[in-house]
């Protein structure tokens, strides 16, 4: 199977970095991160072109553009830059084939619709099937009071009004050598997506591991909806991956957006992944 992979950058946003690092103390990651005077870190916007089986694939759509003027101040956005990146590599909209989304916070499926010429919402990509977890659906269509700010109806719902959504339950190959996984700490019916390029094993891992510095097993976000089950499902993952020699991509990396989980002398490093 011929299959081509790139990541496809929808910009950056600033976070508090204390609510992702959760219960790790700032004394234990202030010298390996750079915040701004805010206390936010800058996290990467990073979703994941392939080429698999005739199909063009899309993983994750960032913040995209709708809601650009709301949050540029409280998340330092800038302009989207998901289809400048897709017609960096020759496409439009309408030759994506399939989205997959690895759940359905706002930093990862707000490109899914755009705004048209009469100001009405619609799927950005008019030919493609999104694919998502039934029960984050219904999460995110009925979210709680914790979760209500995660979650924007305008990113997901003209998907289902025409006709465009498929709903998933549980581990599933969309199409050959491409498989969703189902990782529901960070988020009821998160998955991240395993799929096979030249024999390697790439992993797009969403919000269980965000940044290489999720790395640290206890580094788990104050967003998780279940940091236990994040925590076991990473323990389960990252051995794994370095058992395995999976080529990681991180939703979120900023400077250094893909690696290869290693181990020397007994410590365990990551390996730029060159994606």
């Amino acid at each position: 199977m011929s299959t081509d992979v790139k990541i496809i950058s929808d910009g950056m946003m600033k976070v508090d970095g204390g609510s992702m690092f959760g219960p790790v103390p700032k004394v234990a990651w202030e010298n390996s991160v750079v915040t701004d005077r805010k206390n936010r870190m800058t996290l990467g916007l990073n979703c994941l072109l392939l080429h698999s089986a005739g199909q063009n694939v899309l993983i994750d759509t960032g913040v995209g553009s709708k809601d650009m003027h709301a949050d540029k101040e409280s998340l330092g956005l800038v302009p989207s830059r998901l289809l400048r990146g897709l017609k960096s590599v020759g496409l439009a909209p309408k030759d994506i084939n399939a989205v997959v989304l690895t759940h359905l916070h706002f930093d990862h499926s707000g490109g899914c619709t755009r705004l048209d010429r009469a100001g009405n919402v619609v799927p950005t990509f008019s030919k493609a099937k999104y694919y998502v977890q039934e029960s984050c659906w219904h999460e995110a269509c009925n979210p709680n009071e914790r979760a209500n700010n995660s979650h924007r109806t305008d990113n997901f719902l003209p998907i289902d009004e025409r006709g465009q959504l498929e709903l998933l339950d549980g581990d599933k190959e969309i199409l050959p050598g491409l498989n969703v996984i189902v990782t529901d700490g960070h988020a009821r019916g998160h998955q991240m997506v395993m799929f096979n390029h030249g024999g390697e094993r790439v992993v797009f891992l969403g919000d269980i591991v965000p940044t290489p510095h999720h790395l640290n097993l206890v580094a788990i976000s104050a967003f998780d909806n279940s940091p236990e089950v994040t925590l076991e499902q990473k323990r389960e993952l990252l051995f794994r991956a370095e058992r395995e020699g999976w080529l990681l991509v991180f939703s979120h990396g900023h400077e250094i957006r893909s690696g290869y989980l290693e181990r020397r002398g007994g410590m365990g490093y990551l390996r730029d992944g060159g994606l």
